[in-house]
């Protein structure tokens, strides 16, 4: 069973959740890790970078959009067989500015809460992302091989503050 205690990450990334009305700024990934699934703009924390200046790089680069005043909503812990262990800051956003393009990376869609993709998504998403839409913050743990989700942990918080 993973704790997080102890729990190290190799990698910091990020996702951050675009929401206007009921619908969800997704998109689909063209390279990288998830390449072809649906997932939120987001990527790797660059040295000297906070988690939330990534966020709004990130979603930039891959939508053209810039996420104004994003909040951090929540904590994922993602490890995986091969040794790779990743700590994603979850951000949710409900105004931006820019009209969201594709680029080399990624393709928007925007997805109405009850029509959300979760069958071309990570397995994990069915657990975590109903968390973002409520805007309910938490902290969520997962073990995969390869694609396959072999274990999770999911938990509510009651304020922001989810370390």
């Amino acid at each position: 069973m993973l704790r997080w205690p102890d729990w190290e990450s190799t990698v910091r990334v990020n996702l951050c959740f675009i929401i206007r009305e009921r619908e969800l700024l997704l998109i689909r990934k063209k390279r990288g890790l998830g390449a072809g699934k649906v997932n939120g703009p987001g990527g790797k924390v660059e040295p000297g970078e906070t988690a939330l200046e990534s966020t709004v790089r990130e979603v930039f680069e891959e939508l053209c959009v810039t996420p104004l005043h994003p909040e951090r909503i929540g904590q994922l812990y993602f490890e995986f067989r091969d040794g790779c262990r990743l700590h994603c800051e979850v951000f949710v956003a409900e105004r931006f500015s820019g009209e969201p393009q594709e680029t080399e990376e990624a393709v928007p869609l925007w997805t109405r809460f009850d029509a959300i993709p979760y069958d071309e998504m990570w397995e994990d998403d069915r657990y975590w992302l109903p968390f973002v839409i409520a805007r309910q913050p938490f902290r969520a743990c997962f073990r995969f091989d390869g694609d396959r989700l072999l274990e999770r942990r999911v938990e509510a918080f009651e304020t922001a503050s989810i370390r």
